[in-house]
């Protein structure tokens, strides 16, 4: 049958009626499942959190944080015409020279990086501009792709920046800290030091964030429609360390270094009942914000990490556990045999050449002789487990990373005769500089120890404080002995090789100590000399440390260690924390 022709046409333009139709519903679909290309009403702004500071006890900002920021342009959006205008201003806001920053922009077409390292203080300027030169229509509009782009000047955050406001101070116990990228924002994290202890609390909480409708300039309306989450930076570490007392104390010790022609002096001030590091000081520092490779070796804190052979300031720990035990009286008669000594095929010697000695007079006058035989008094297991309970071979638990422990010899070893002499006098054995302070302590704090600690306290932005957990004070002698062996370090002092070492009106007790340093497992002439102590006066009690590393000039601890000792005490007196009695 055959279709009329004017049915055909009919059907015809039906067909391409509802293929038109079905093509017109295809593109209303494509435009509504399609991203927009629409520029966003909304915009959102990061306000990242910094890192907390470091404040010493006087209320100085040891280390601290500041936000950088960098300053973009597209230059493509500039007028031509007032381009020279744009140079002329953004560099009275940035303090960057005008010949740099015509050379940034002429280095290439479309966005270009003015400066990565705006303080906070020209960013706030040059937000401020880049609302000026929008009015002052600086910048145009231009074309691409059919979309139409007007880009002003753009201030965004760039990284995190580390200040150390006073160079060297407190290095290396301070640290220092290293720079990662994290989507290209610089950020920061501790190395060592305090820096690296305080890692968690130290660091960025919780960035801020800003949402909300934009205005015309492209910055955000701030009203009820807007979103603003709380910007929380780290914890501020607050330490029991005094800037003032630092200070003072690394200058007399940058000048006894000089004097001693030593490799390096350590000192340390800590309150006795408290453990309250005052001070922790060395002669050898380093500037955090320029390390150079000259440095590195300056970079560990040595009064930690740096174990050595002490010498005879272990006789007097050696001395306490004998008298905990009651194997010894202060006023027994110890032969001396003249300062020559055979114990097996080893001959010991003194520098007081003496054929008898009481007791005490051995810790006062420094007997190798009479210390190696009154060791002999102690098992093996007492000794090893008297010296563990001293601190030796064990962390003290100082607020420092990386903390070295040292070594003592096992109980087996300590059976022989020669190992126990030796490690009665500090010889055979190993122990940190914060070990001596944690044993000397004891004498001076009622037989108890006290675990040295630097930093005090936390607070936040909004100065509220946080307590740091206080290490429970462990029992290590009863108070009769520690009371006994204080007398015994005073009379050292009054009458034995640490009378340089005497102020009038204070009472100061403390041991020498000279030892042979190993080089490449031999003993070599070169020494550690060092001082433990306390000085008190009515009020306060302070246990102090010296030790120095390889005196050049003299070495004997009396002639080195004592008068380094000595200037710490007289700066204690000039600010006020000991007043002695006339």
């Amino acid at each position: 049958m055959k279709i009329p022709n004017k049915l055909l046409k009919i059907i015809s333009l039906f067909g391409l009626l509802v293929f038109g139709f079905i093509i017109f519903l295809l593109v209303v679909f494509k435009i509504i499942i399609d991203e927009r290309k629409l520029p966003s009403l909304q915009i959102s702004e990061k306000n990242r959190a910094i890192r907390g500071s470091v404040i010493s006890s006087d209320g100085f900002n040891i280390a601290s944080s500041k936000k950088l920021y960098k300053a973009s342009v597209n230059t493509k959006c500039i007028d031509p015409g007032k381009k020279e205008l744009f140079i002329k201003l953004f560099s009275i806001y940035s303090g960057i020279n005008e010949k740099k920053i015509r050379k940034i922009l002429n280095s290439r077409k479309g966005t270009v990086v003015l400066s990565y390292s705006l303080d906070p203080k020209q960013a706030n300027y040059l937000k401020e501009l880049a609302r000026k030169l929008y009015k002052m229509d600086v910048f145009v509009e231009y074309i691409v792709g059919g979309r139409s782009i007007k880009q002003g000047l753009s201030v965004t955050e760039s990284g995190e920046s580390r200040i150390y406001a006073y160079d060297d101070i407190l290095t290396p116990v301070i640290g220092y800290v290293r720079k990662f990228e994290d989507e290209g924002y610089t950020k920061i994290s501790g190395v060592k030091g305090i820096e690296k202890y305080y890692e968690e609390k130290l660091k960025p909480i919780q960035d801020g964030l800003l949402k909300g409708y934009r205005d015309v300039a492209g910055y955000i309306i701030l009203n009820r429609d807007a979103k603003i989450k709380k910007r929380i930076d780290g914890f501020n570490v607050h330490l029991n360390v005094s800037l003032k007392l630092q200070k003072n104390i690394e200058n007399m010790l940058d000048r006894m270094k000089k004097e001693l022609n030593a490799d390096e002096i350590i000192a340390c001030v800590m309150e006795s009942r408290s453990g309250k590091i005052l001070s922790l000081a060395s002669s050898n520092r380093f500037d955090p914000k320029s390390i150079r490779k000259r440095d590195y070796k300056s970079l560990n804190a040595a009064a930690i990490e740096y174990t050595f052979e002490p010498g005879s300031v272990m006789k007097p720990v050696t001395f306490a556990l004998l008298l905990e035990q009651g194997l010894v009286n202060p006023y027994d008669i110890v032969r001396t045999y003249n300062g020559r000594y055979k114990l097996g095929r080893k001959i010991i010697t003194d520098e007081h050449k003496e054929e008898w000695m009481s007791a005490e007079n051995v810790i006062v006058y420094s007997s190798n002789i009479g210390i190696a035989q009154l060791a002999q008094k102690l098992s093996n297991v007492d000794f090893y487990y008297g010296l563990k309970k001293f601190g030796f071979s064990q962390k003290t638990g100082i607020d420092l990373p990386y903390e070295h422990i040292g070594s003592i010899p096992n109980p087996s070893r300590l059976k022989s005769e020669i190992y126990k002499a030796t490690v009665g006098y500090g010889y055979g054995m190993r122990a940190t500089f914060m070990q001596l302070m944690y044993a000397y302590n004891v004498f001076n704090n009622n037989g108890k120890a006290a675990v040295p600690r630097l930093a005090n306290f936390l607070s936040t932005q909004n100065q509220k404080q946080y307590a740091l957990p206080r290490p429970k004070q462990k029992k290590v002698l009863s108070i009769g002995a520690a009371s006994r062996m204080q007398k015994i370090l005073i009379k050292t002092v009054e009458k034995g090789t640490g009378t340089a070492a005497r102020i009038e009106g204070l009472v100061i007790g403390g041991k020498t100590g000279t030892a042979h340093m190993v080089e490449k497992g031999k003993y070599v002439r070169s020494y550690n000399s060092s001082f433990f102590g306390f000085a008190n006066d009515e009020k306060n009690r302070y246990t102090i440390g010296v030790t120095v590393i390889k005196p050049k000039k003299v070495y004997f601890a009396s002639q080195t260690a004592v008068p380094v000792f000595r200037e710490v005490v007289k700066i204690l007196i000039e600010e006020g924390r000991l007043t002695p009695k006339l």
